[in-house]
């Protein structure tokens, strides 16, 4: 018996792919899906670089019930704080 292919848990049915190969075979509009953009949006005129970081699990509580309190999130904590650092050594 084949496997059914899914899509986030959802099967993949014949009318699915049918439709899909309809929409494909009529063309796209490739400025359209050039101006939708790729991935997450920018935080500035270069691209952002990704760090790992190693946290205890009391350190992430820490960071998380801060992060709960201003309504931010663990990476604007984080980018604060590091530019806070930044900043105030920078001129030593």
């Amino acid at each position: 018996m084949a496997e059914v292919e899914k899509i986030k848990g959802v099967p993949v049915t014949e009318a699915q792919i049918a439709a899909w190969e309809a929409e494909a075979e009529a063309g796209y509009d490739v400025e359209a899906l050039k101006s939708r953009g790729r991935g997450r949006p920018g935080r500035g005129a270069e691209p952002a670089q990704v760090v790992a970081l190693r946290l205890t699990a009391e350190e992430l509580s820490a960071l998380d019930a801060r992060a709960a309190r201003q309504h931010k999130t663990r990476s604007e904590l984080i980018r604060e704080a590091a530019s806070g650092t930044v900043r105030t050594t920078s001129h030593t």
